[in-house]
């Protein structure tokens, strides 16, 4: 699903929404991927997009996915990132799992990590349509493969047509899933 925020700030921003049981990894994370610069001082096509990943879980983390200039006189580029893994950071302090903090703050009476009224109504004023057409449509659930990386194809061509690139080029040195590329 890509959605659109209406105000200046996010005039032409798309907010790309995928989920998919059976996947390869199990994880929740936020990307947000910058606009090429238009110009460059390297071989076009090259340097891929940067990129800044919220990590939910597992593996807490936030991290910048980023071209560097590789050291020496040629203009060649490599994909590194800028990385704060709480794991690694706050090794020395016991990280809880999302529920188990989630519990905390009901027995403290914490609402800091529950939605909002106004928000789970703008969340159903979304949503409601989009439930009403499939019911109304009867659409069918599109098949892939158990433990795919992204699920059916066709949620690559909306990705790409919102205007994501995905290389597949960078690994992530602490995903949960070795293969797992971003």
């Amino acid at each position: 699903m890509v959605l659109h925020i209406n105000n200046n700030r996010w005039k032409g921003v798309p907010f790309i929404l995928r989920a998919g049981k059976a996947l390869n990894e199990h994880k929740a994370e936020i990307r947000i991927q910058f606009k090429d610069l238009g110009t460059s001082l390297f071989e076009p096509g090259s340097v891929k997009r940067n990129e800044l990943v919220i990590r939910v879980q597992p593996n807490e983390a936030v991290y910048v996915k980023l071209n560097t200039k590789t050291p020496g006189m040629r203009f060649v580029t490599e994909e590194t990132e800028l990385d704060l893994t709480y794991s690694t950071r706050y090794q020395h302090i016991q990280l809880p799992d999302a529920y188990e903090r989630l519990i905390l703050d009901v027995f403290c009476g914490s609402q800091t990590n529950f939605v909002r009224n106004d928000e789970l109504r703008e969340a159903w004023r979304i949503l409601t349509p989009v439930l009403e057409r499939l019911e109304r449509d009867r659409v069918k659930p599109i098949p892939y493969p158990f433990g795919s990386r992204d699920g059916p194809a066709e949620a690559n061509k909306l990705r790409e047509r919102a205007g994501y690139q995905y290389s597949g080029t960078y690994k992530w040195p602490l995903a949960s899933n070795s293969s797992a590329t971003a």
